[in-house]
């Protein structure tokens, strides 16, 4: 029996981030309203996915919801990212600090050599990121 060997495209393709929500209602309000992002397409009321630079975000209910102790999203903001956080702080947004190795902070904002992070959290605590570059 012969073999087929098929090429992986993944590399070329875009990939979308997910977020588990346990109130999509709720999700919505932050990541519209709060983040300013542009809803391009739900599904009934599990699934809501919104257009971000380039890629997607798709933020879906599961019972799993918040249970990530890792960041699950990050948008490379550049030389914005003062103005980004302290756009979110009028609206609301804590911000998280942590302790990080070789890391200082200035307000809200870690600083590791040239990378600056800040790191806040959606309405179910799924950890979100800022940073300046890759």
């Amino acid at each position: 029996m012969a073999t087929t060997s098929h090429k992986l495209t993944l590399g070329s393709k875009t990939a979308a981030a997910t977020v588990a929500v346990k109130d999509l209602a709720k999700a919505r309000r932050f990541y519209e309203e709060t983040l300013g992002l542009k809803l391009v397409e739900t599904e009934g009321d599990q699934v809501a996915v919104y257009q971000t630079g380039d890629s997607q975000l798709m933020v879906y209910v599961s019972q799993f919801a918040g249970t990530n102790q890792a960041t699950g999203v990050t948008w490379v903001v550049g030389q914005e990212l003062e103005e980004e956080v302290e756009a979110l702080n009028e609206k609301g947004v804590r911000f998280e600090h942590y302790d990080l190795p070789e890391t200082t902070r200035n307000g809200d904002i870690h600083q590791s050599g040239d990378v600056k992070v800040a790191w806040f959290k959606d309405p179910d605590g799924n950890i979100i990121s800022l940073v300046n570059g890759h």
